[in-house]
């Protein structure tokens, strides 16, 4: 696929399993820690869970999950899949970007940058017309990624806890 500054980008295997288990967790307990009352709490050791669903998906024909690799470690993912047409999101069919995360000993590297355009590409040859992705509004450092890479804001999601209505 692609290598950026000696980080080769590859379609998973089911060998990634722990890897992306690890990542997955840690991007699950970042998003708790941008907000624990809109995420979900993290299981305990929620590693082999989120990387058992990750592997489950690479026969998927119509998902993508991506490694990044250096001397021979996982050091980020990017998990995409291909939507239908959603008339309850008001949009026509598109791609998907489900997760992106990097391990934070890669970060600054182009790493993220690099998984986004092979996913990219991918979608691309797949036939999707277009790409859509959330990120966290406390997330700045990604928000300005994607930002580079061309995505730009479309949809403001709110959250309100209902504990305090009466």
């Amino acid at each position: 696929m692609s290598s950026a500054s000696a980080v080769t980008v590859r379609p998973a295997s089911s060998f990634d399993a722990p890897a992306l288990g690890r990542l997955g967790a840690t991007l699950m307990r970042l998003h708790h820690g941008f907000d624990a009352a809109r995420f979900m709490t993290p299981p305990p050791r929620p590693e082999q869970g989120y990387g058992q669903f990750l592997v489950s998906q690479l026969d998927e024909p119509d998902a993508l999950v991506l490694v990044a690799e250096r001397d021979g470690e996982v050091v980020g993912y990017c998990y995409a899949a291909l939507e239908p047409r959603s008339w309850k999101d008001l949009r026509d069919a598109a791609g998907f970007i489900h997760d992106v995360i990097v391990d934070e000993s890669a970060r600054g590297q182009g790493v993220a940058s690099a998984l986004i355009r092979e996913t990219l590409a991918w979608m691309k040859h797949k036939g999707s017309p277009r790409v859509v992705l959330s990120t966290a509004e406390a997330n700045p450092t990604a928000r300005a990624i994607f930002a580079r890479l061309g995505f730009r804001p479309t949809m403001v999601e709110m959250t309100r806890e209902l504990d305090d209505l009466d």
